[in-house]
Parts: C-alpha cells; structure tokens; sequence
C-alpha cells in the first residue's frame, strides 16, 4: 500500500498543523515550502521537505514524479503574518493566482505522478447571498464585484479543477481560521473553525475517500456542516494535544 502523500504548503498554518497528523496517521509525508530556510521546520514535524514553488510547472512535475505520492494536498495560501490588513489587498491577487494557476500546475503534477487523490482547501464565505445556512450544492457567489470577485473567481477556477479531475478530488471549504499560526486567538467572522480542527478534515477526508466540497466550520447559523459530520465523522472540537511550531506563511 503506498502511504506517501505530497503536501503543498508544509509551514502554511493548516499545513503545520497537518503534517504531524499525516505522520501519527501512518502516511509519509513530503512536505513543499518555496523557502529553504524552512526546510528544518519541516523535518522537526517528521515530514520529508521538498523546495519548490508551485509556479515553477517543469520543477513540480519532476518533484511529483520521483515521490509518487498516493495523495497530494494543497493547503497553499499567500497571506501576510498577522494577516496584515495594509497587505492583504495585495495578498488577495496572490491567493486568487494560487488557486487557479497553482491548482493548475498542481493537479498536472499529481496526474503525471500517478496519484489518485487530491485534497483542496478552499474558503465557506464565497456563496452567491440567499437561504442560510449555506449547503454545499448552492451557487457561489460569481456576480460579486472588486475583491471579493477576485477571490470568488479563484475559488470557482481551484474547486472546477478539483472537482472534474480524474481522481477522488476532495475540496474542503474552510470557514474563518483561529488559533496558532492563523493570526487570530479568538473565533472570528461568521463561520469558524480551528485550525486544528481544519487540519483534522483532512485526516479524515483521505481516510474516507470522499469526493466532492464540504463545509468545515464550527457549529453557526450561515452555513452548514452536516455533510462533513454526516460523511467523515468530523468535529470542529476536536483539537490535537501538541501545538508543533507554525506559521503564517507558505
């Protein structure tokens, strides 16, 4: 049985959280940073660390192919520490651009290494305004204009792809992250979620062999998370009991 799954974005703040679970779940894990210098951060978790950017296509597919990963994961995101708001305008582009075109660049990669599941982290804020709380068949929000259209249309172009792959796509649509690494303490926003918790979904996603988008959030009225409780036996109090070092950025 092949136990080997690539993770992109190792030392993002899911990512942190999730390869020490990957590791006590049995799977080898190689995990991806763009910065070498956090190489060490990787290995400490107990996670192979590969340097490559998602948007270098030849270095990725070559990196996929040597590690033959059964699964690969993408928790990339862009996002300033703290979540800077004088950043985050420019952090919005650079998350839309991951979505599509590293999706992109992703996906290929897996496909010619021969994987046969994808796991994507997506965002449960983006449906088009109408009955609450949201369930995972309802429209996205693709009329929305300036920033919040950027980041619609990223989130449409990554679940497209995921979702019509020729694997078991998996896209997880996370709603407001806390705790470590995320830049928030406190549950924030409409639907939150900790990043523990958040991270466990995935454990549990490629346990469960599930296709499709599910929404992981806490407990709240905007949008729903029965179908994750009800096809993966998730719990957004499920917490793990050692806080590995995390960060903000991928």
């Amino acid at each position: 049985m092949n136990t080997k799954v690539f993770l992109a974005g190792a030392t993002g703040a899911i990512g942190s959280a999730l390869v020490p679970l990957l590791v006590e779940a049995g799977y080898t894990v190689y995990g991806s940073t763009r910065r070498a210098e956090r190489a060490a951060q990787i290995e400490r978790a107990g996670a192979t660390p590969v340097i490559v950017d998602v948007f270098d296509a030849q270095a990725l597919r070559t990196a996929l192919q040597r590690i033959a990963p059964a699964a690969v994961i993408h928790q990339l995101t862009d996002l300033p520490p703290a979540l800077d708001p004088a950043k985050m305008p420019q952090a919005i582009t650079g998350n839309a651009r991951i979505r599509d075109e590293g999706t992109r660049n992703l996906l290929a990669a897996a496909l010619a290494a021969g994987s046969k599941r994808f796991v994507a982290q997506s965002i449960a804020w983006a449906y088009r305004e109408g009955a609450q709380p949201y369930e995972e068949t309802q429209p996205l929000d693709t009329d929305a204009e300036g920033n919040r259209l950027v980041t619609v249309r990223g989130v449409v172009s990554l679940e497209t792809q995921v979702l019509t792959a020729p694997l078991i796509g998996t896209v997880l649509r996370y709603g407001q992250l806390y705790g470590p690494g995320t830049g928030s303490h406190q549950a924030t926003g409409a639907s939150p979620v900790h990043v523990d918790a958040a991270a466990h979904a995935v454990v549990l996603a490629l346990k469960h062999a599930r296709a499709g988008a599910f929404n992981i959030a806490e407990d709240n009225p905007v949008v729903s998370t029965v179908k994750a409780k009800r096809e993966f036996g998730w719990s957004s109090g499920w917490r793990h009991a050692a806080a590995p070092e995390r960060s903000a950025a991928r």
